[in-house]
């Protein structure tokens, strides 16, 4: 193992390429890091999404917010002119009549800042994934 001198990350090869950038640890913190006009949008899907899932756990995972129970059940991500919801690639094809006016990709959702969130479906959604896990 390799541990970089800068950031103490540890990697399996020596001088692995990597930012040493801070990873956010809470999903507050996460939101604070973003641009200050974005946080009420970010507030409300998680507000949405907590809402929806009162049982998941909220953390960081693959450096986004994250519902968790047992699994990651839906992610979601600022971006420069969006915020990214992750249900997976089967919700988006669950949901794909419903999603036409939004840019999606195999597992992701693109919701662009300057059209109002569509916070009941992302609530659908983020039920609609939890519910298949828990009948697998």
């Amino acid at each position: 193992m390799w541990k970089c001198p800068t950031c103490g990350k540890e990697f399996v090869h020596q001088n692995e390429n990597h930012t040493c950038e801070e990873i956010e640890k809470t999903i507050d913190a996460y939101i604070s890091a973003q641009a200050e006009a974005v946080w009420p949008l970010l507030h409300q899907v998680r507000n949405t999404i907590r809402t929806a899932l009162p049982e998941a756990q909220e953390r960081i995972s693959w450096r986004m917010p994250t519902y968790w129970s047992g699994h990651n059940i839906i992610h979601f991500a600022a971006f420069k002119k969006h915020i990214g919801v992750y249900p997976g690639e089967e919700a988006i094809v669950h949901f794909a009549d419903r999603l036409t006016e939004f840019k999606t990709s195999k597992g992701a959702i693109q919701f662009p800042y300057d059209k109002p969130l569509p916070l009941p479906l992302i609530a659908e959604i983020a039920t609609w994934c939890y519910e298949r896990e828990i009948s697998k």
